[in-house]
């Protein structure tokens, strides 16, 4: 029986792209005949205290040697002394879901010193896992050669068409976690500029991961005078997050980057028309047929095309059948494990 050791921080039940990731993929090698065991680190990572690290150390200290062990990427660029130790004891492979410096919102020092511990932890692995072939390209950037890398794109469910809001106001959804990098201001700002359109905008996602960004978002929505017309939700239960698939018009996320946008699959398995940003990995996501790309943080661009697509249900209707068509080709959750399983054995023979 082959056998994989998660390390993660925090909840793993974190309602988060790259938590349900990882817990998907360990159920689908588990039905593949995986032993799978996750060790849950604190939840300061990238930037562990003193007390996390030592904890870390111990947690990596005490798998058997010679144990096939992944390492998320959010534990990965916080640890590189560990991970550089351990890599002669452990077979070691990264799982990236976009590089840590990346991320929207960081200072110029801070996001530096990511960097630098990433590239360390991730010369010391065997081999790194990734989501996206953009990520792929932004590893290969930092110095990471390409043969280490295995591309393992997340599955998808498949779901039932969205029946739509049947009104006359354009139903829209908004499927992320309220955080600076998925770009809910850029949103609201162009939809500042709308409210002359008939739309509504329901935002689901947690509203506890960044609290100084949704208290801004707050006051955006209340200067704009929005706060009949855009709801936060926060994160709801599945039957919850189905229904307002199912009662939504058009799939809308301004991210200012995408490791892979699995909320963006989660919307073309729905038929969902989208209107996103050419962020990072969503210009693979998203084809052409099935949604329109903008360039991100750009409010005046996105006014653009949301007002374009609010006026024109034709162009609403063309694209649903662009992600109808596209839908069929998302990968499930078996061939994901399929294909980390064959991505793993190459990596760990070469």
């Amino acid at each position: 029986m082959l056998s994989l050791d998660l390390i993660q921080p925090g909840d793993e039940s974190t309602l988060t792209g790259g938590y349900i990731y990882n817990r998907r993929l360990l159920e689908a090698l588990a039905a593949r005949g995986w032993r799978t065991t996750v060790h849950r680190l604190q939840s300061s990572f990238p930037l562990p205290s003193a007390a996390a690290l030592e904890e870390a150390s111990e947690v990596l200290a005490a798998i058997p040697a010679r144990r096939l062990v992944l390492v998320d990427g959010l534990a990965l660029g916080g640890m590189p002394e560990l991970i550089q130790r351990e890599a002669q004891r452990l077979c070691l492979v990264a799982l990236v879901h976009h590089p840590l410096a990346m991320e929207t919102g960081l200072d110029a020092a801070t996001a530096a010193a990511l960097e630098r511990a990433e590239r360390r932890a991730l010369a010391a692995v065997r081999g790194v896992i990734v989501t996206s072939h953009s990520t792929a390209s932004a590893l290969t950037a930092r110095t990471v050669p390409a043969q280490r890398i295995g591309v393992v794109e997340p599955g998808t469910d498949p779901a039932p068409p969205a029946h739509g809001s049947g009104g006359e106001s354009v139903e829209l959804l908004c499927v992320a976690t309220v955080t600076p990098r998925k770009g809910h201001a850029v949103l609201v700002e162009a939809l500042g500029t709308l409210a002359h359109r008939a739309w509504h905008l329901t935002c689901v996602g947690s509203l506890q991961r960044c609290p100084a960004t949704v208290e801004a978002l707050h006051q955006q929505i209340r200067t704009l005078r929005l706060e009949q017309r855009v709801r936060l939700l926060g994160e709801v239960d599945p039957t919850a997050l189905s229904n307002c698939y199912a009662q939504a018009d058009l799939f809308v996320l301004a991210s200012h980057y995408e490791g892979y946008g699995m909320a963006l699959a989660e919307a073309l398995a729905h038929a969902l028309p989208v209107l996103s940003t050419r962020a990072g990995a969503t210009p693979e996501t998203v084809p052409g047929q099935a949604g329109i790309l903008v360039p991100p943080g750009d409010s005046g661009a996105l006014a653009d095309a949301l007002a374009r697509l609010l006026r024109e249900p034709q162009l609403r209707r063309r694209l649903a059948l662009g992600a109808a068509a596209t839908r069929a080709a998302l990968p499930d959750w078996k061939q994901a494990a399929a294909r980390f399983a064959a991505e793993m054995q190459r990596i760990t023979t070469a």
